[in-house]
């Protein structure tokens, strides 16, 4: 789905309205129904709803009145940090005192706030993705006092004081810390970057009926689906055999890095590459032949790490940089590799700082090379950003200078294309950040490339499997014990998921 701008999002609001056409009023009831309908129905719980007079406010009542109405246990709290609400709030509020008999506590200063019961649900519904300057007077004391609490909080649409877009000029400790958010229609940009990404807990898109197909707005920036990688998948054909899927390289491994070389090649092969051959320092011959049994290897001269290069003709794809290291000789068969490689490749880990050490080489990167880079790996190639955003911008303009696809590991990974296309990653937890992710990552979309997927689609298709991957083992582990190997042992399950 695409990411949208506030404005964009409000844009398509009034589009909707006038072109379905629907009241302002109905747009505001189906989507408090969305997020009614998400809350589960619980008779003895106490749900708080704290609502502003905008139409976030009134998002708030009309779900108040849609769980009173199904016996819960309702309060309203509503600030009083304007003289006059919007008409659509003074709608539901009407209708909340006309057809319930929830209590609504008027708050015109903060000495009024009432107290929070320990084990009450509460709903931030005091201010939406219109806000653009950090909060202050009643609001923020009320926002200050809501991060005091221990209680379970649910935001609607976006937790009150962030800004949807950009956050620089925000003051972060004038917002709501809540543990759920339920959004309409798309994530927020403030959603995917790490500065503000904690801030709104674990965020669930909602779709109320926009009408985003007809009005088509543009945007450069996508949100990747379950239904958008089940669109790139290909299934196997009857008649096939290994040699339909290509035949993968795997430059890896160093002494005492050879789990690295071990990982990167059995997700290469769990991801659907036909043949793999590692290329390994002469000290891990042993392992590889023993700890992955279906690769072929191509053993190196030198015993303690790479040197050389086996004949590039053979491969569809190839890998590079998993525990390598940066020893000169390595460094000098990455710029051969770089230099002569007609396949397709992708660059991680090692080869990535031995990038960084020598930055006239990325004008030799074949177009279309895959890089992947965790966010110090990605500094040393760039430089250093002020913040998350203009990393994004620095990121997208390498990606075009160089035409290469950039893939930024990270909670919500970012895809960059030599287009100008951004991509953002769906699945993944924080279990996975944890040593060797990374380079079954780099099997993964070696393995794809090998059977010939173009670079783009490896990129964005690859990092949802494996974190789709990641989020199967988590269910046989908990964040802390996850480890590399559990998501390798996932591959199969995130590629089945694609195919029922």
């Amino acid at each position: 789905m695409r990411v949208l701008t506030a404005s964009q999002i409000r844009e398509l609001d009034k589009f909707t309205i006038e072109n379905e056409p629907i009241a302002s009023y109905d747009l505001m009831e189906r989507a408090a129904r969305a997020c009614f309908m998400h809350l589960p129905i619980d008779e003895d719980r106490t749900t708080i709803y704290i609502c502003g007079k905008g139409n976030n406010g009134g998002d708030g009542l009309a779900m108040a009145r849609l769980h009173a109405m199904e016996d819960e246990v309702v309060k309203v709290i509503v600030l009083e940090h304007i003289d006059e609400g919007t008409p659509d709030f003074a709608r539901n509020l009407y209708r909340l005192s006309d057809e319930t008999d929830v209590e609504v506590i008027h708050v015109k200063e903060i000495d009024d706030f009432p107290v929070i019961e320990s084990e009450a649900l509460v709903v931030d519904a005091i201010l939406g993705t219109g806000l653009s300057r950090p909060l202050e007077g009643l609001i923020a004391e009320v926002v200050e006092k809501l991060n005091t609490l221990k209680n379970y909080v649910v935001s609607v649409d976006i937790p009150t004081g962030l800004f949807a877009d950009d956050n620089t000029a925000n003051s972060l400790e004038k917002v709501v810390r809540v543990n759920e958010t339920l959004t309409f229609h798309c994530p927020k940009m403030s959603f995917l970057m790490p500065e503000t990404g904690f801030l709104v807990g674990r965020f669930y898109v909602l779709d109320i009926g926009l009408m985003a197909k007809e009005m088509n707005p543009s945007s450069l920036i996508e949100y990747v689906e379950e239904q958008d990688v089940r669109l790139l998948h290909r299934t196997r054909t009857k008649f096939s055999h290994k040699g339909t899927y290509g035949h993968a390289l795997m430059v890896a491994g160093s002494k005492g890095k050879m789990g690295a070389a071990q990982l990167a090649s059995e997700a290469t092969l769990r991801s659907g590459a036909g043949l793999v051959t590692a290329h390994v320092p002469s000290c891990g011959f042993d392992i590889m032949q023993i700890g992955v049994k279906e690769a072929m290897c191509s053993v190196d001269s030198n015993s303690d790490f790479i040197t050389e290069l086996p004949n590039l003709k053979p491969y569809n794809a190839i890998g590079v940089g998993p525990g390598i290291g940066t020893e000169k000789d390595a460094a000098n068969a990455l710029k051969r590799l770089i230099q002569d490689a007609d396949a397709r490749l992708v660059l991680d880990a090692d080869a990535l700082n031995i990038l960084g050490e020598n930055k006239t080489w990325l004008s030799f990167l074949p177009k279309g090379t895959i890089l992947t880079p965790h966010p110090k790996e990605f500094e040393r190639l760039v430089g250093r950003s002020s913040n998350s955003l203009d990393r994004l911008q620095i990121q997208k303009e390498f990606s075009v200078k160089y035409g290469v696809i950039v893939v930024l590991k990270g909670a919500h990974t970012c895809i960059t294309l030599p287009s100008g296309q951004v991509f953002f990653n769906s699945t993944g937890n924080a279990g996975m950040a944890t040593a060797g992710s990374g380079d079954v990552l780099t099997g993964v979309l070696t393995g794809l490339l090998a059977q010939d997927y173009s670079p783009e689609v490896a990129a964005v298709m690859g990092v949802y499997i494996h974190g789709l991957a990641g989020d199967y083992a988590l269910e046989f582990q908990s964040e802390e014990s996850l480890m590399a190997g559990n998501i390798l042992d996932s591959l199969g399950n995130a590629f089945f998921e694609l195919t029922i």
